[in-house]
């Protein structure tokens, strides 16, 4: 039993975890999130206790300032700045909401924070209406994560009874009470004033801004919206001081940064690392690197408002500058990993699909401009397109961007402009040469037997439209005419001799 025990290593020991340090993660698969005492035994709501009895609203808002913390939805606005424009808003009533309504392909940060540690966002949105002066806060999140909606009102529940949310908290005479409010799946809806109108029981659609919604909000009322990583960092800022959030991180971008590490890398799943930590730590450190020997080609990071970090930026320290130096964002914290199998052109047209799908139809350079741009991609991957094509899209990517009404169609461009910038040798041989190089798109693709065949005849069984041809122990032919591209003869093959050309 001993030899058992000493051969346990301890997590900070692993490859995984020994680069990451949990700040929004902290509780995570540590207690049961839905026994808020194992939440206060792990120093819960004690930041909620300082702020009641020791801080004005004001040095709450100092110190969440001074911290650094920027908002981890992707804008990277500052955190202190947003809560400050509100407090000093006139309104004879105030909103604090937090969006939860995470929809980028991949992205899963903040379903682990409610599914794990709820308290730790009602704690923060209570301490930010008595910052701002709100008796009444929304969680705006999305149906599609019932566990995290059931545990969120457990824990809801919860903290009311504790006398910590609700009428008199504390017995300080403030009251900040706070409800659940579901989306039904729209990624527009994770732009704020979408959000807000969702909440209001209107279409999910975009407001021209300004004005913000510190000014005019929900209910037309001055509100704070911040996500869920957001206020997972609060508490802990409170409790420790804005010294030591801001020793972490690098000079513009504080703190730490979750990330939901997926695609061609060996160790998927979310990883909490310092800003700054550079991207080859990422992958080859705690991702473990890329599997079967392949070799690293982009990083996309921001999902569909991202951009694709290429092989001579394998060592960039990730911050919110950095990212947008080099075309690319922070977004919400996906990161998939490709390697040389993936087309870049293809990864274009999928994220295109997806905001082009998930455009809420309001604004005509977002409604028809994602449609053409897809269509162009479609042009592009079928060995349609022409050089002219290729022009005419990167200048359609620039006037979306400067002319659509909210944050989804204006960064709708990015992977194209992305992909392009550091790959455009790709798009030229889709044109050009009428060939993708990573073998990925179907219509440009070709399945070639070489002469390694020897006959076994197993290939043509396989084929379900009869493409193959051959005699026995005879290298065998493919009727490119009749081949649908599916693969089924090159993985059935023995002896390799079935390549993509």
């Amino acid at each position: 039993m001993s030899k058992n025990v000493s051969s346990v290593t301890s997590l900070n020991d692993t490859a995984f975890y020994k680069n990451q340090y949990r700040i929004a993660l902290r509780n995570c698969g540590i207690i049961d999130p839905e026994n808020i005492d194992e939440y206060i035994a792990y120093d819960g709501y004690k930041a909620l206790i300082k702020a009641y009895s020791s801080m004005t609203p004001q040095e709450v808002i100092d110190v969440i300032k001074a911290s650094g913390l920027r908002g981890r939805g992707g804008g990277g606005f500052p955190t202190g700045t947003k809560w400050q424009f509100t407090k000093n808003s006139v309104g004879d009533k105030k909103f604090v909401c937090c969006n939860a309504d995470e929809g980028d392909p991949g992205a899963f940060m903040d379903r682990a924070v409610m599914e794990g540690d709820p308290h730790a966002v009602i704690e923060a949105m209570t301490i930010a209406g008595y910052a701002i002066g709100a008796d009444q806060g929304y969680v705006y999140i999305r149906a599609e994560y019932p566990l995290a909606v059931k545990r969120l009102q457990i824990a809801i529940n919860q903290a009311k009874e504790y006398g910590l949310l609700g009428k008199n908290i504390l017995n300080t005479g403030y009251n900040f009470d706070l409800e659940i409010r579901l989306g039904s799946g729209a990624f527009v809806c994770g732009e704020e004033t979408a959000l807000m109108n969702s909440i209001e029981g209107k279409r999910g659609e975009p407001r021209p801004r300004p004005p913000f919604p510190a000014v005019k909000g929900l209910f037309a009322k001055p509100t704070v919206l911040n996500n869920v990583e957001t206020y997972a960092n609060i508490a802990q800022i409170i409790l420790n001081g804005a010294e030591w959030f801001s020793s972490m991180g690098t000079v513009k971008s504080k703190g730490t940064k979750v990330f939901a590490l997926g695609g061609k890398i060996v160790n998927t799943g979310l990883v909490e690392i310092p800003m700054g930590t550079t991207l080859r730590t990422i992958i080859e450190e705690i991702g473990g690197g890329i599997p079967g020997g392949k070799k690293f080609k982009a990083a996309q990071t921001g999902g569909p408002s991202g951009g694709c970090i290429p092989p001579e930026h394998f060592d960039i320290e990730i911050d919110y500058d950095n990212l947008i130096a080099i075309g690319s964002m922070m977004g919400s914290g996906g990161l998939i990993v490709m390697d040389e199998d993936n087309c870049m052109v293809d990864i274009a047209k999928f994220f295109l699909e997806f905001t082009q799908e998930e455009s809420c139809g309001k604004c005509t350079p977002c409604r028809i401009g994602t449609q053409r741009l897809l269509e162009y991609l479609e042009k592009i991957t079928s060995g349609n397109a022409d050089m002219q094509d290729l022009e005419d899209m990167e200048s359609l990517c620039y006037y979306i961007k400067d002319n659509a009404l909210c944050g989804l169609g204006q960064t709708a461009p990015n992977p194209v402009l992305s992909t392009m910038r550091y790959f455009k040798d790709e798009y030229l041989a889709h044109v050009r040469d009428k060939k993708c190089p990573a073998g990925v798109c179907k219509k440009l693709l070709k399945f070639i037997i070489t002469d390694a065949c020897k006959g076994c005849t197993l290939c043509a069984k396989k084929c379900p439209v009869g493409a193959i041809s051959g005699t026995v122990k005879n290298v065998h032919t493919i009727d490119q005419a009749k081949c649908i591209k599916c693969g089924v003869c090159m993985e059935s093959c023995k002896f390799s001799a079935i390549i993509k050309g």
